[in-house]
Order: C-alpha cells, then sequence, then structure tokens
C-alpha cells in the first residue's frame, strides 16, 4: 500500500513538471562566411532572468553550441511573448577567436524558424506579451532605470558655448562649455583665458635681491633699482632682513627710493630689493590681441514691423569683467519714397534707435560696452547722410557669463517699396589687459 502511494505521488510530481515546462521554438539555418564557405565554430546563446509568456521562470543561463559545417539548430523559450526585455546574446566564434555578435528575440512557432526571422537590432526592447509571433519595438523611458535620474541629474549637460577640439570650463549654470579665446592662450581657474604666464598682461621679469646703487654711509637717503618696478607694490625691500614698508620707511618715485630719516641705512647694513618690472627688450611683445568676433553683411527689410536684419552671438564664457565690446554698424536706405528706423540692442535691451528721413541715404554709428561684474556701461554714436551726429549714453545689467546676441534690426516708417538694408557688423572684444 505505501509502495502504491508513493508511485502515484511521483507520478504526480511527474505530471506537474511535464505540464509546467515551456514550449519551445526551434531555430534551424545554415550559417555562411562572406566567401562562401560554410561557417565553422561555436556560438554562445547567453540570457538574463526573464518570465516566459506561460508563466515559466527562465533562469539565467548560457549554452554553447558547436557549429560543424555551418549547421546551427537549437530550441528556446520564445521571448517575445515573456516579460519585458527578454532577449538572448548570440556571440559567434571561430577557431578560438571572437567574430561577431547578434540579439535573437524569438517568437513562439510551431514551424522551424530561420535565423534571419529572430534577429533583432540592438537595443530593442522585446516583450511584454505583445502576443503570438510578435516583437513589440518601444523606446525604454528614463524613470524605467532605477536611479537614472538622479545619475543624469549630476553629469553637467552641454551649454550653449561648448565647442569641439577646446578646453572644457564649466559655466555658471554648471553646463560645460568650450573655452573661448585664442588656441595658444593659457586658461584660469574662472574660466577667463589669456596669454600664459602673464595673466593676460605683459609677461613679466623679476629682480630677486638686487643691491640697491647708491652708497650706505648712515648719511645718503637716496637709492636707484635697475629697473622700474612694475607694478610699484610689487617692491619688497629689507634692511638686514628687516622688511620695510613702502610709504612709512621709504617712499618709491619710479625707480628712485628715498628713506625716511628714521629708517636710513647705516653703514655696515645690508640692503636688498625684490620686484616685478616689464620686458624693456620687447614692451609689446606679449599683449593680448583685439579678437573679430563677428563681420559680416546683413539682410534687406520693407517691412514697417522691427525686422532682425543680423545678429552676432557672444558664446557664454566669452566676456570677462575689464573686457571691453566695440560694435560698429552701416545701414543703407534704398529708395526715397519713406524714411526708416535702424536699431542695435544688446540682448533683449534696446540699446540705439534713430529715426531717418527719406532723404537719408545711409546711417552708420559706433557702441561700446564695458564688462564690469553685473553690469555693462555703453556709449556711442551715429550719424547719417542727413541725419545729425547723435551720442548716447547709459548702462546694461545682462548676464554676460551666459550667451549674448547683439541684434541689428531696422523697419520702414510705412508701407513703401524702399528698403533697408544692414550693408555691414562688426562686433571686436578687447579683452582685459593687466600689465605688470
Amino acid at each position: 500500500m505505501l509502495s502504491f502511494r508513493r508511485s502515484a505521488m511521483l507520478l504526480v510530481v511527474a505530471a506537474t513538471m511535464t505540464q509546467a515546462q515551456p514550449a519551445l521554438t526551434t531555430i534551424q539555418d545554415i550559417l555562411y562566411r562572406a566567401d562562401g564557405t560554410r561557417f565553422n565554430g561555436e556560438i554562445f546563446i547567453n540570457w538574463n532572468a526573464f518570465q516566459a509568456g506561460d508563466t515559466s521562470n527562465i533562469a539565467t543561463a548560457q549554452v554553447r553550441l558547436p557549429i560543424v559545417n555551418g549547421v546551427l539548430r537549437v530550441k528556446l523559450v520564445p521571448t517575445t511573448t515573456a516579460s519585458a526585455g527578454a532577449n538572448y546574446q548570440v556571440t559567434y566564434n571561430s577557431q578560438g577567436q571572437f567574430q561577431f555578435s547578434q540579439i535573437w528575440a524569438v517568437p513562439p512557432s510551431s514551424v522551424v524558424l530561420p535565423v534571419k526571422d529572430v534577429l533583432v537590432s540592438e537595443g530593442t526592447v522585446v516583450g511584454g506579451g505583445g502576443g503570438s509571433g510578435s516583437i513589440t519595438s518601444s523606446p525604454i523611458q528614463i524613470s524605467d532605470v532605477v536611479g537614472l535620474t538622479n545619475t543624469l541629474a549630476t553629469i553637467p549637460l552641454k551649454g550653449v558655448g561648448f565647442a569641439l577640439g577646446r578646453a572644457a570650463v564649466i559655466n555658471s549654470s554648471g553646463q560645460i562649455d568650450g573655452a573661448a579665446g585664442n588656441l595658444g592662450d593659457c586658461v584660469r581657474v574662472d574660466g577667463s583665458s589669456g596669454p600664459c604666464g602673464g595673466g593676460g598682461g605683459l609677461l613679466p621679469l623679476y629682480s630677486d635681491a638686487e643691491v640697491p646703487s647708491g652708497i650706505i654711509n648712515g648719511l645718503n637717503v637716496t637709492f636707484g633699482l635697475s629697473f622700474l618696478p612694475s607694478p610699484a607694490s610689487s617692491l619688497q625691500l629689507h634692511l638686514n632682513g628687516l622688511f620695510m614698508e613702502q610709504g612709512l620707511d621709504y617712499t618709491l618715485t619710479g625707480s628712485t627710493i628715498t628713506f625716511a630719516l628714521a629708517s636710513t641705512p647705516q653703514a655696515g647694513d645690508l640692503l636688498l630689493a625684490s620686484y616685478r618690472y616689464g620686458n624693456p627688450n620687447n614692451p609689446l611683445g606679449s599683449l593680448t590681441s583685439a579678437q573679430v568676433v563677428c563681420s559680416a553683411v546683413g539682410t534687406t527689410t520693407s517691412s514697417t514691423a522691427s525686422t532682425t536684419l543680423g545678429t552676432c552671438t557672444l558664446p557664454a564664457g566669452l566676456l570677462g569683467s575689464g573686457d571691453r565690446i566695440e560694435v560698429r554698424f552701416h545701414f543703407v536706405h534704398q529708395g526715397t519714397s519713406t524714411g526708416f528706423t535702424p536699431q542695435v540692442a544688446w540682448g533683449a535691451t534696446p540699446i540705439l534707435s534713430r529715426a531717418a528721413s527719406a532723404a537719408d541715404t545711409a546711417i552708420a554709428g559706433k557702441l561700446e560696452f564695458g564688462i564690469n561684474a553685473g553690469s555693462q556701461p555703453w556709449s556711442g554714436q551715429s550719424w547719417g547722410s542727413s541725419l545729425a551726429f547723435a551720442t548716447v549714453l547709459g548702462s546694461a545689467s545682462l548676464d554676460t557669463t551666459q550667451l549674448l546676441t547683439i541684434s541689428f534690426l531696422g523697419q520702414m516708417s510705412a508701407s513703401t517699396g524702399d528698403t533697408v538694408f544692414l550693408s555691414n557688423f562688426t562686433v571686436v572684444r578687447y579683452p582685459a589687459q593687466v600689465n605688470p
């Protein structure tokens, strides 16, 4: 009786296992090389754990399958009706070397399938119960990947000033921009650039432990230096190792040191001076050159609405405190029927607008912007063939660490066949320059 019960239990278990085994799809094909010969080697079929369409749980595993004379035959659990993302990664090896890899999405099928019927492109999302024999393809949302949103939030984004082949700098918004400046410049910690070694100005020379000329006898108070300290504050003067304070122990006029009576060097004292000075042999050799940011021909309009005829974009990170921007422009009036209005805007801030008469054939002008921390004081002048010479003055407060666009606009005073043409505009940057 006990033996009968055990046999019955084994039959039930066996029946349950048989019922739980998922259906399989057969993939069979002949594999060839590009030269027409049959492929010989082996393939490795890998998959991550997934749930089959009949709710069977398929564990992560790998199958190694030898390929002889090109013959491929394998049975696999369908993935197109399985949980989303289920697929097979197939790697082909020959003579012990990796050849290529494929992604397979296997549909349920009662007939034998060739490789082309299961091959899908890299990155395709398969599965998700799309129905018998179907392959669903849909993008994976960022929110679908655990932790990806937070990870991406910590990665700097490409800024508007991003440029290939440039040193990367982080702008004030945390984005990656390309460093602005000449290709031979050095990039500073604040993202600005200038000639290497001179802080954007003349490359200084140094005089260290120089003995000033002059008699040390307790009476003489005047001593001379070999060069003119530049800046004057760079002079470090020591008397017997004691630091002498400029303005208290002595005064400096040009390259001449004049001691106060109470600090006059006595016989036997040692006087040493260290300072910076400009290169007298090449005083202009390392000055930063002005940079033409834009210089172009604009467009034409006959509209009575304000129309952009040309723009110049200053990329984020280009401007630094102490820079200066010069803008020159030339508008041409074509026709004699009606007047026109040329305008210049600094970002969204209108800077200059002149109402020209029908008799004006052209208007020209110049604007200059000083770049300070948080403000841009500006001045300008304009004139026309008939329009009187005029000057303007003001201040803007744009964030010059970000992209900034200078716009040149024009419009006609009334509907007409006349046009206003932006014949030329030029924007020049004068970098901040600090001389030693």
